[in-house]
């Protein structure tokens, strides 16, 4: 592997499929030190693109982690209004957002739950009025991931750090195609092939969703008005863009109050800095009303505590079992990656854009829509090769979408 070479192929496929740059865009570049050999080849592709400007937003895991451990209690107590004002106005001053994840699924695993839960809650109610910038598609954004040294080795415990690294990078670049010929051609083959499968979905138009598998008998219900999507999202100025890479899912909104029965998530979930592993829940009328998780129990419930919304579902993405990164048999402990071999949920807020009216409707007519808000979206996964997933049509006719967790139409 020519990692030298495997950068440069990356950072053009960020640009050019993940955020489609266009000369006199803009970028806010979310990175730490793990990622700055890929940020400086991105910066010097982007400027020759004709991008005006980069701003570093710079973050660092021992820094974050110091702050959590020693800061006093008040120091959680708000988050100062000048961060969202600069994020606000550089999104409306045709910003847009690249993130460069070097996640350490395990980095807050020494501090206290409440600390975490309580700064997540601050964070996001004094964040609110960035989410649609992001939700809505009024900016461009794409996140990529890169291998940090205790990423690596939770995925490849038994390597040298080394080792975990490249292997790490062998399977990113794998999954994100950067290892064929052209890996924008062959990104173009895929977004097609996850429109296709949109398009079949949204003919069948379903009234709901039946998912049948080890601890899960769900029923789901659509929206009126939904719409499945995969792969390219669109900017409110007409340009595509690809906001995960990679991406193998096609998703939609499910009803916010029209979800009923129990379901179990098939892999842990990493997020606030820990793991969450066993997740269990029951829905009744599109709310959790029980729930457990064999570990992380404490973080899960303070993430279903934000607000109302975050007993909800947001989204429900399909993911065949047999896509790529399911194929590569590892659990990556990282969303990104987990969440694209594996079908999912998300907890919290609906994507806008999965309603055939959803950038123009007002808050009240979302709701009546059956279209969930919230503070979060958090994605967890439910899929695997004992899933089996029927969409019920209008009249009652049953066609199934996913048997024995893979594609069947």
């Amino acid at each position: 592997m020519n990692l030298h070479e495997n950068l440069k192929k990356y950072a053009h496929l960020i640009l050019k499929v993940g955020l489609n740059a266009q000369a006199g865009d803009n970028i806010l570049l979310h990175v730490d030190e793990h990622g700055l050999p890929l940020a400086r080849e991105l910066a010097r592709q982007a400027y020759a693109m004709g991008v005006d400007m980069i701003h570093p937003v710079f973050a660092d895991d021992e820094m974050t982690l110091a702050r959590f451990l020693e800061a006093r209690d008040e120091a959680f107590e708000t988050l100062p209004s000048f961060f969202i004002d600069f994020n606000e106005a550089a999104y409306k001053g045709n910003f847009h957002q690249v993130r460069l994840s070097a996640p350490n699924p395990e980095l807050l695993k020494a501090v206290d739950p409440k600390r975490i839960s309580r700064w997540q809650m601050v964070s996001a109610k004094a964040s609110e009025r960035l989410m649609p910038y992001v939700m809505e598609n009024k900016v461009k954004w794409t996140i990529a991931a890169i291998p940090s040294p205790a990423w690596a080795k939770s995925v490849f415990p038994d390597f040298p750090e080394e080792d975990a690294i490249k292997s790490l990078w062998e399977k990113i670049f794998q999954a994100t195609r950067v290892d064929q010929d052209d890996p924008i051609a062959a990104w173009g083959a895929h977004a097609e092939a996850l429109r296709r499968h949109s398009e079949l979905l949204n003919q069948y138009n379903f009234e709901k969703l039946l998912y049948e598998g080890p601890g899960t008998s769900l029923e789901v219900y659509l929206p009126e008005g939904h719409q499945w999507l995969g792969g390219a999202s669109e900017h409110k100025s007409g340009a595509s863009f690809m906001p995960n890479i990679p991406t193998e899912e096609v998703f939609t909104m499910p009803h916010a109050g029209k979800v009923n029965g129990t379901l179990r998530a098939t892999m842990p979930l990493s997020t606030r800095g820990r793991l969450i592993e066993g997740m269990r829940f029951v829905f009744k009328d599109g709310e959790v009303v029980e729930f457990d998780a064999t570990q992380g129990r404490e973080i899960l419930q303070d993430m279903l505590d934000t607000d109302a919304g975050a007993r909800r579902l947001g989204e429900v993405a399909l993911v065949g079992h047999d896509s790529p990164i399911s194929q590569t048999g590892l659990l990556f402990k990282n969303t990104l990656f987990d969440e694209n071999a594996s079908c999912h949920f998300a907890l919290g807020r609906a994507y806008s854009e999965n309603h055939l009216r959803g950038t123009e409707m007002n808050a009240q007519e979302k709701k009546k829509a059956g279209m969930n808000e919230s503070l979060i979206h958090v994605d967890f996964m439910v899929g695997g090769p004992e899933l089996n997933i029927t969409g019920v049509q209008h009249d009652g006719t049953q066609v199934k979408i996913l048997k024995s967790g893979n594609w069947v139409i």
